[in-house]
């Protein structure tokens, strides 16, 4: 069980990070649309273990060789994308007061779907394992929306704080995480 809870920590820090930058940038977003990272990062960090287990002789070898440069592609243009809009601030009053609106549900399947290719990775090597796959999976996706839910959280706060920056350092920080992705 230790190992299991240390695995589903590990594989979520990148869905933790991602939160955190993204609820800084938005954090003038309504709740009900900021669940959505939760949520998203949770379903995506257990499915993809599921899927390299049942998966892992046809996909293997490509998903290990391309899954942090597809992380930073992602995530490196979301990044990018959030600090032009942070630095050209071309907008006007009635946007400006809604500050934040500009999430998508796009963007967040594309994070979710970037932090948890690693988790496709794992899932290959939990099938050499021979572990239940379905607990494993389960446990994974708990903790992850455990962990991105407090993230969101955190986030909000920071991003309360940093006033009109907190879009240009969520950029920042998104880049660093697709950068991390590639070592």
């Amino acid at each position: 069980m230790i190992e299991l809870l240390t695995l589903s920590i590990a594989l979520s820090l990148d869905a933790f990070a991602v939160t955190i930058s993204d609820s800084i940038s938005y954090n003038k977003e309504p709740f009900r649309r900021m669940i959505l990272f939760p949520i998203a990062f949770g379903v995506f960090q257990g499915i993809m273990p599921f899927l390299g287990y049942f998966l892992s002789g046809v996909f293997a070898d490509l998903i290990q060789r391309y899954a942090g440069i597809v992380s930073l592609v992602i995530l490196g243009a979301i990044g990018i994308n959030m600090i032009y809009e942070g630095v050209t601030k071309k907008v006007d009053k009635e946007v400006e007061s809604n500050r934040g609106s500009s999430i998508t549900f796009g963007m967040i399947l594309l994070q979710a779907i970037a932090t948890s290719i690693d988790a496709f990775a794992v899932g290959i090597s939990l099938r050499a394992m021979n572990v239940n796959i379905v607990e494993y999976s389960l446990v994974i996706c708990c903790i992850t929306f455990i962990l991105t839910l407090i993230a969101l959280r955190i986030g909000q706060k920071f991003g309360s704080l940093l006033g009109d920056r907190a879009q240009i350092v969520g950029g920042v920080v998104l880049i660093f995480i697709g950068i991390h992705a590639m070592f």
